[in-house]
């Protein structure tokens, strides 16, 4: 591995061949906008002791615009954020909002109830609760005889 310097003035042109494989394999080659972009958006997972929750920060969208689905223990969170240009009298100089669409995946652990799992959306926080089944335990203590 070798160090490569950054150059702050041309981030958008890799500075060695390496850089150049990693953009190729993690960025979409068309970049044309709408569905061409992705983002990852960023995700806090807790844990309490009737449930866990996920909680993932995708401000500017609306309930509508997400699709949760629960297959096999593996939740999968996705959806879609759209750059609008609708303003022409608006100049943008920066941008730092993540457009595009998203999927998150999680495996649940053992102990989850699968039928009673809600989400909410709430000031740009999308909020998954998974509760626990009291049923089934993933720790259990066993006595030596």
């Amino acid at each position: 591995m070798s160090l490569v310097r950054y150059n702050a003035m041309n981030d958008f042109v890799p500075t060695s061949f390496s850089n150049l494989i990693d953009r190729f394999f993690n960025e979409s080659v068309a970049r044309t906008g709408g569905s061409a972009y992705s983002f990852v958006p960023r995700v806090d997972v807790v844990e309490n002791e009737k449930a866990y929750e996920i909680h993932v920060a995708v401000p500017g969208m609306n309930k509508e615009d997400f699709t949760i689905d629960l297959k096999d223990n593996v939740l999968t969170i996705s959806g879609e954020r759209k750059f609008k240009t609708e303003k022409k009298e608006e100049n943008f100089y920066s941008i730092e909002t993540q457009y595009g669409t998203f999927s998150r995946s999680f495996s649940l652990p053992e102990n989850t109830d699968a039928a009673k799992v809600s989400a909410a959306y709430v000031n740009g926080i999308l909020e998954i609760t998974v509760p626990k089944d009291e049923k089934k335990a993933l720790k259990t203590t066993i006595k030596v005889n």
